[in-house]
């Protein structure tokens, strides 16, 4: 998707501070961080939301969560406890409309969240 702020992120036509990429995904930190570690995980192939997967997606979506586990774990966040956000559409606040999951970490995170 040309327009894809996301996709343009991934292609390297926009900067952005990666912090994992692979065959699938990339993690970028947010650049509005709420959370001392903020990331945004997001596949590399363009759908806009759950609502929009294949089932060829099905374990992409799943290597995303291994992955945030992965980055929680290598910055020592684990056992402090950590959150994983996926919004789905405007009204949820997604902003971007790629599939994304935002990686909150490193403060206390109240519930409920809004």
């Amino acid at each position: 998707m040309s327009t894809c702020i996301f996709c343009k992120i991934i292609a390297g036509e926009i900067p952005a501070t990666k912090v994992y990429e692979d065959d699938l995904m990339v993690a970028i930190e947010d650049i509005a961080p709420k959370a001392p570690l903020h990331l945004l995980l997001m596949p590399k192939r363009h759908f806009s939301n759950c609502l929009d997967m294949a089932a060829q997606d099905d374990a992409t979506v799943g290597h995303l969560f291994r992955v945030a586990g992965q980055l929680v774990r290598e910055r020592s966040l684990s056992a402090e406890g950590f959150r994983l956000v996926q919004n789905n559409g405007v009204n949820a606040g997604q902003t971007v409309l790629h599939l994304h999951i935002h990686l909150l970490a490193g403060r206390e995170l109240q519930w409920p969240p809004g």
